[in-house]
């Protein structure tokens, strides 16, 4: 699938706060906990837990979510499809959506019970 300048758009106007819940839901009936999703959100956008609730609290776009995140230099490894989306396929004019996708498979792969270490890319030596 392509990425569309209005998909970009209507991603980049929803609100953190209403998804995030939804994030938690999916992860805590998998077994998995809150620490867990933060601890893979605040790898990919350097959001620590306060960071984290005060984006939440003032309910903040994707686009200002993403805008004020540090992205991990290893982000690039993360790869795959998601939501019918190759993720190393996604346009670089569409980064806010590919680094939503990137959120958006960590998470997925937090839920289907994959060890922490192998979500947290490294780089191989």
């Amino acid at each position: 699938m392509k990425v569309t300048t209005e998909k970009n758009e209507k991603l980049a106007n929803m609100i953190f706060a209403s998804i995030y819940p939804l994030y938690l839901d999916r992860l805590e009936k998998n077994g998995r906990t809150k620490e867990e999703l933060n601890q893979v959100i605040e790898w990919l956008t350097g959001f620590d837990q306060d960071a984290l609730q005060a984006l939440i609290d003032e309910k903040a776009t994707y686009r200002t979510f993403f805008q004020k995140a540090k992205i991990h230099p290893n982000a690039h490894l993360i790869k795959g499809v998601v939501c019918g989306y190759r993720i190393e396929e996604i346009e670089d004019e569409f980064d806010l959506y590919r680094q939503c996708r990137r959120m958006e498979k960590l998470i997925d792969e937090l839920a289907r019970g994959r060890k922490m270490e192998k979500i947290l890319r490294e780089e191989k030596k």
